[in-house]
């Protein structure tokens, strides 16, 4: 990979922030009551929730969302294990496409130092 995916989540934190700064509005109905409805704990613990998420984000091809949902699940303290068997959920469901998408996954965990 050639450009760090470290460095594309700090780029992705930088622009919501300027984003916040030029559309409040938009960023604190993103970010505000429904994430915070959802995102807590309930029948559903909240870090199974953010890998449920994660699946989700591979489906979607999403490489904002997958980043960030494997950053809150292991702050959560998912283990690799767990965001693997996510990812292995994801691509039995989405095959080959997902499978590709679940790349981004590995190389954050690899650059954060969590697995070789």
């Amino acid at each position: 990979m050639t450009d760090s995916v470290l460095a594309y989540e700090e780029k992705m934190w930088e622009l919501f922030d300027v984003s916040k700064q030029g559309m409040p509005d938009l960023a604190d109905a993103y970010y505000g009551p429904v994430k915070d409805a959802v995102y807590r704990d309930g029948v559903i613990d909240l870090k199974t929730k953010r890998l449920m998420s994660l699946a989700v984000a591979i489906q979607a091809g999403c490489k904002d969302c997958m980043i960030s949902q494997t950053s809150k699940a292991l702050e959560l303290g998912a283990s690799a294990e767990e965001i693997f068997e996510t990812c292995s959920v994801a691509i039995s469901m989405g095959g080959t496409l997902a499978w590709s998408k679940a790349l981004v996954v590995a190389d954050y965990l690899r650059e954060r130092e969590i697995i070789e």
